[in-house]
């Protein structure tokens, strides 16, 4: 639930990273770049007849200078020495990472990658190079770029526990916690002493839902140094997800302590003492959110509980009134006013707040957005390399994916399909779930786009059979459910409709107007009027849906009702 973000990659330059430059980055490959010079300069020369500064003497000590000036914190001097060194050297590989590092303090970062792209142009296995441009990648969010350039890294220093700790994070804000995982058991194993490297292996096994495990590494980092950033949020985090409400609250007290404002910490605790049912605690914390973040939904809601617990009704109804306001579709909210409204003796109010809640349990359901089945990164590359017509590296790209247990052999064809679906590409879409089917016949979702198709071309014979065959294999796939209700919409079957549009637990906004719809058609005005209602709520940023929601409601004399939905979303 409460999600820690990944640490920032530590761009630290004048009082920390210099140092470091000098054995990790620039040291490492100023003795290569010197004999590259001298091996450049040596062809014809004459020997000198009295002594005289050698080039590389004269580059390395203008050099030295440099780091001298930028570790006693003039960044801006150093960066004007390192350029005076480029001018007349633009290959001098250490003064281009210099150059780099300086920019990267003084908030360059797209010129700082330029420098470090073009020293590894000359300096392409420089580990030191790979590992500094990886972390100006991971920097400005190109986790892909990262990832590469980490990897590279590893290649050449495969114990590196600095490499591993970026790459997981890399991994992890990429959507690819597995692979996070990986690198993040890879780095303890080398830097076991590292405190930082136990808190993310910590916080990625706890979010693969390992929380016992991850508390255990969280509480190992914290004994390596108690003084880690969020260390204490950490395990309050992996309390809460335990179920250990007392320890959550304890912890996100101290964390608290430590950050006053960091709404995230806030949260946790006041969810925490909610938990607790520790009313007034958690009622205060709600409010030191809210007096930060007004109308943060989370803290909305949470506050208007506590009051109704608190016995405070008018004061809970005006708190979640708001939060209907901001979030239509925030379900609990009606639970919670249902309540409210009983205990002022307000029946009619309580009922219909009542039905609402329920009606929106029956709605949970919202249909898989493309791209749901596996990370966000795999999805996008695949469209990228179908937009390209390499589709066969697609389909290799799911094939390598990490796969789950009900994952198939067909499973790659499907989402192939999919996404030449979403393309406007139906021949080659249905080339793709023709595949998927002679692979694996019993394959998931295959006779359901299938279905999509046809029912886009007003083939409702085929649609229909397509997705019986796909309910054939698995009676409860809840899209098929939703789809077949829209073919017997079409058809005016409005008792079939109703009910598998209504079995299908659909929140998809058209699918909610023909449920609606249906229901007028067949005189069930009560259930109508709520089902519009619902769909205004989660339809709310869908204009066109709202306009049609009213004209329907109009059409069936409800102008009340129509008059209430246009002016305000919220019931």
């Amino acid at each position: 639930m409460f999600d820690t973000e990944a640490p920032k990659p530590g761009i630290r330059l004048a009082r920390e990273v210099i140092p470091q430059l000098l054995a990790r980055t620039v040291a490492a490959s100023l003795c290569v770049s010197v004999v590259l010079f001298c091996a450049s300069t040596q062809g014809g020369a004459q020997v000198p007849s009295r002594p005289v500064e050698s080039p590389w003497t004269s580059l390395t000590r203008q050099l030295n200078r440099a780091i001298s000036i930028a570790e006693h914190g003039d960044t801006q001097q150093a960066l004007v020495l390192a350029d005076a060194l480029l001018e007349k050297h633009p290959d001098f590989v250490p003064a281009l990472k210099l150059r780099g590092l300086l920019l990267e303090e003084a908030g360059r970062g797209a010129e700082a990658a330029q420098a470090y792209e073009k020293a590894l142009q000359i300096m392409p296995n420089d580990p030191g190079l790979l590992f500094k441009f990886g972390v100006n990648r991971l920097a400005v969010g190109d986790n892909d770029q990262a990832i590469h350039l980490f990897l590279r890294h590893l290649s050449i220093l495969p114990r590196d526990g600095d490499a591993l700790f970026y790459l997981a994070q890399a991994y992890h804000l990429n959507g690819q916690d597995d692979l996070a995982l990986k690198a993040a058991r890879e780095s303890v194993k080398v830097a076991p002493d590292n405190a930082q490297v136990w808190q993310k292996y910590g916080e990625l096994t706890c979010g693969s839902g390992d929380s016992e495990a991850g508390l255990k590494s969280l509480l190992k980092a914290q004994q390596l140094d108690p003084t880690l950033e969020q260390i204490d949020f950490d395990i309050g985090a992996a309390h809460y997800d335990s179920m250990d409400f007392p320890d959550a609250a304890k912890y996100a007290a101290r964390a608290v302590a430590r950050q006053p404002k960091n709404l995230k910490v806030l949260a946790l605790l006041a969810s925490a003492e909610e938990k607790l049912s520790q009313w007034r605690d958690a009622q205060s914390a709600f409010e030191r959110i809210l007096a930060i973040e007004k109308d943060d939904v989370p803290s909305l809601l949470g506050l208007g509980h506590c009051k109704l617990e608190l016995r405070q009704y008018q004061a809970a109804i005006d708190t979640l009134q708001r939060v209907l306001q901001v979030d239509p579709a925030q379900m609990q909210a009606h639970y919670y006013l249902s309540r409210a409204y009983a205990a002022l003796g307000r029946t009619a109010d309580a009922l219909h707040e009542a039905e609402l809640h329920h009606r929106m349990e029956q709605m949970s359901f919202a249909q898989a957005e493309l791209g749901s089945e596996g990370n966000k990164s795999t999805w996008k590359k695949a469209m990228q390399y179908l937009a390209e017509g390499r589709e066969e590296e697609a389909l290799s790209l799911f094939q390598k994916t990490p796969k789950d247990s009900s994952a198939t052999s067909g499973d790659p064809y499907v989402f192939v399909g999919s996404i030449y679906l979403s393309m406007g590409d139906a021949k080659d879409a249905l080339r793709n779930l023709h595949c998927a089917l002679e692979v694996e016949p019993r394959v998931r979702g295959a006779h359901t786009y299938m279905g999509l198709i046809a029912l886009q071309e007003g083939d409702l014979d085929t649609a229909d059979k397509e997705f019986d065959a796909e309910l054939a294999n698995d009676r409860n796939y809840l899209p098929a459910i939703a789809e077949l209700g829209e073919v017997r919409y079409r058809q005016q079957r409005w008792t079939d409709a109703a009910d598998l549009l209504l079995r299908s637990r659909t929140r998809t906004p058209m699918l909610l107007y023909m449920l609606c719809d249906s229901y007028f058609h067949l005189g069930k005005r009560q259930d109508a009027r709520l089902t519009a209602e619902v769909l205004a709520a989660y339809a709310r940023n869908e204009p066109e849906v709202i306009r049609a929601l009213i004209d329907l409601i109009n059409r069936n004399g409800e102008s009340a009702l129509a008059q209430q939905l246009s002016g305000n979303p919220n019931p």
